[in-house]
């Protein structure tokens, strides 16, 4: 069932104990949607819990002074989480009551939903916890400004909107960080990384009259780099940088044998179309799938319907 804001923060309000699920290999939209409402939550005397996954070290700041409380069951609310098997590990342990989202590829899995396909699944966060009453401090403003400023780029995707930068504006003003946590998401990167990205730029191959490029990180390349999956976020918009590319992809190899694509695309091609190929989702400039063969295999794929795309 859609809902409304207004009926979303009145749910919220019913209900004492809520657990907050974030997606697997979670980044700062999912992140800063899931700690802002936390935080607003325990304003209002709530008992909550956020669970996610390996959280990467960078976003430490959005959590490290919190508590959680020991919650078995209550209220669950999926945040920035379009289909279930973006869970990973948290897939089919709960019976998700609500999901708040931006995705059009939203697979409507939970009993409520409030789906904002226009903005950054923070702006709507947002809406939320001025609905419920709650007043932002600097550390729920810098949570939401955190999903806001990484969702669009910081700023320069074609999903940034009027709106989107009056919002970031309001959150400036009620004491974001913007200046710390643009450095900290744009221009700040470990050794690990650093090393990581030599490897793949490296790896990068071109199709389609060089329309597409693909770039491939292997378990091999985690262990010689010291780094690790939770590190990859910054990899996917490496390969829609490269003048005459349309499609970039990066493709990640999983331990278990499988691999997962993140597609980055421009206005001439819907990465949620190619993704949903393969049964992922997403926006119409990023999206995301899974496969079960290995990394050239699904380089093969994709690219074989990268050429139906661009025809």
């Amino acid at each position: 069932m859609k809902i409304s804001v207004k009926q979303c923060a009145e749910l919220l309000s019913k209900h004492s104990d809520i657990i907050i699920l974030t997606h697997a290999h979670p980044d700062g939209d999912t992140l800063g949607c899931g700690f802002a409402l936390f935080r607003a939550l325990k304003k209002l005397g709530k008992r909550a819990v956020v669970l996610n996954d390996d959280i990467p070290e960078k976003y430490e700041y959005l959590y490290k002074d919190l508590s959680f409380d020991s919650i078995e069951s209550g209220f669950v609310v999926a945040v920035d989480v379009a289909t279930p098997n973006l869970l990973g590990e948290l897939e089919g342990k709960y019976h998700i009551n609500m999901c708040i989202d931006h995705h059009a590829t939203n697979t409507h899995y939970a009993d409520y939903l409030l789906l904002e396909e226009t903005a950054a699944a923070c702006e709507t966060i947002y809406k939320v916890i001025k609905e419920l009453g709650v007043q932002i401090d600097k550390d729920i403003a810098g949570a939401l400004y955190t999903g806001i400023s990484t969702d669009t780029g910081c700023f320069r995707y074609a999903s940034t909107t009027p709106q989107t930068l009056r919002t970031a504006a309001e959150l400036l003003e009620l004491g974001a960080p913007g200046a710390f946590i643009n450095r900290l998401m744009f221009e700040t990167k470990t050794k690990t990384y650093a090393r990581l990205e030599k490897m793949a730029i490296d790896s990068m191959k071109f199709y389609c009259g060089e329309r597409v490029a693909i770039i491939t990180v292997t378990q091999e390349m985690y262990k010689l780099s010291g780094s690790g999956e939770q590190e990859t976020e910054p990899l996917a918009p490496l390969t829609r940088q490269i003048e005459g590319v349309e499609i970039g992809i990066s493709l990640r190899e999983k331990p278990c044998g499988g691999c997962k694509a993140s597609i980055r695309t421009f206005e001439s091609v819907n990465a949620a179309q190619l993704a949903a190929a393969f049964g992922g989702g997403g926006h119409p400039q990023a999206a995301a799938c899974r496969f079960d063969c290995g990394v050239k295999q699904a380089a093969e794929l994709l690219v074989a319907k990268c050429e139906e795309l661009l025809k």
